[in-house]
């Protein structure tokens, strides 16, 4: 009886990880949902090595311990047994190339968007030292510290630093992605439902890291475009001497703007080199946040999207001299 009630209390504990603050096991979204399923089929493929191993650990330290009326067999001469090694070399073997299989087409299926008849919303995510900036380039307002997406919409996060390496992550919606000085690096997230979803920061990025955290507020279509056009009405405009000095380490709340500097993002990633993800210039939404000042697309300078004729080391310099020129003005 003793036994049973240990076993229940250690059932307790071990559910107690399953309560609401723990954000990955309550999605909220497709993305989010794809990925508890890989954690859970995880969780239990590891389970099947881990448990027999846990059992059989108490079983031989019971069975073998030093006990003058301990019958247990005693075979000195055992060196080896066949069935034993195809058992503990296989399963293991197994388990990889199921785990391994979908890991990977879950992997590649998450670098696609969610829904495939929605047109999706392009957000321009740079992670400054203690924030985020979040730039709309198709509604043309920027915000600092949180953002605002339609349910149901696929939304494309498309993420760069101006400061120390960082790492973008809102639990319930998915999982995280870097964003590094000079890259320009996408993820697919999309809400299901309304709600106000954690953000934050997941690499350590110096004293200030403890608040580089915001809020996805997700809204109804209509609510979307309502607090775009209030924005645009009642909120300041951000200038380039207003990035240059929201871009200094400090920490702040929220901050809401009606306009940003044309070419804002895609000068920041090439002041440190310049470069996207193969295909991501073709994405909805793509070709304003690479237009610089000047009128001409960027488009033909990201990795592997060059026209014929124009080398890449040519197009590249090209293309990182002029935003790099219009980003210090």
């Amino acid at each position: 009886m003793r036994r049973w009630r240990w076993l229940l209390l250690a059932a307790l504990v071990l559910v107690t990880g399953c309560g609401p603050e723990y954000q990955v096991l309550h999605p909220a979204g497709p993305v989010g949902r794809t990925e508890l399923r890989l954690i859970i089929l995880s969780a239990i493929l590891i389970g099947i090595v881990v448990i027999p191993v846990l059992v059989l650990l108490f079983y031989i330290v019971w069975r073998y311990r030093d006990k003058p009326d301990n019958h247990a067999p005693y075979k000195p001469e055992w060196s080896e047994s066949k069935w034993l090694e195809v058992v503990w070399w296989g399963v293991p073997i197994v388990i990889i190339g199921i785990l391994g299989f979908y890991t990977g087409q879950t992997t590649f299926a998450l670098t696609k968007p969610p829904e495939s008849d929605v047109k999706p919303l392009t957000i321009d995510v740079t992670s400054l030292d203690w924030k985020w900036l979040f730039e709309y380039p198709d509604q043309g307002i920027a915000t600092v510290n949180y953002c605002e997406i339609p349910t149901g919409v696929p939304v494309q996060f498309v993420l760069t630093s101006d400061a120390p390496m960082n790492s973008f992550w809102v639990p319930q919606l998915g999982g995280q992605e870097y964003t590094m000085p000079g890259m320009a690096m996408r993820l697919w997230l999309q809400a299901d439902r309304p709600g106000t979803y954690y953000g934050h920061g997941a690499n350590f990025t110096g004293k200030g890291f403890a608040h580089m955290q915001f809020h996805v507020i997700a809204t109804s279509q209509n609510k979307f475009d309502q607090w775009v056009a209030r924005v645009k009405q009642t909120a300041p405009p951000l200038t380039k001497a207003g990035y240059q000095r929201l871009k200094q380490p400090s920490v702040m709340g929220r901050a809401a703007y009606s306009s940003f500097p044309k070419g804002l993002f895609n000068a920041t990633i090439w002041a440190e080199g310049g470069r996207y993800m193969d295909g991501m210039l073709d994405m909805p939404g793509m070709s304003e946040s690479t237009e610089p000042e000047g009128g001409a697309a960027t488009g033909g300078t990201a990795a592997g999207a060059h026209p014929a004729g124009q080398s890449s080391a040519s197009q590249h310099a090209a293309a990182g001299m002029k935003m790099a020129m219009g980003h210090g003005e």
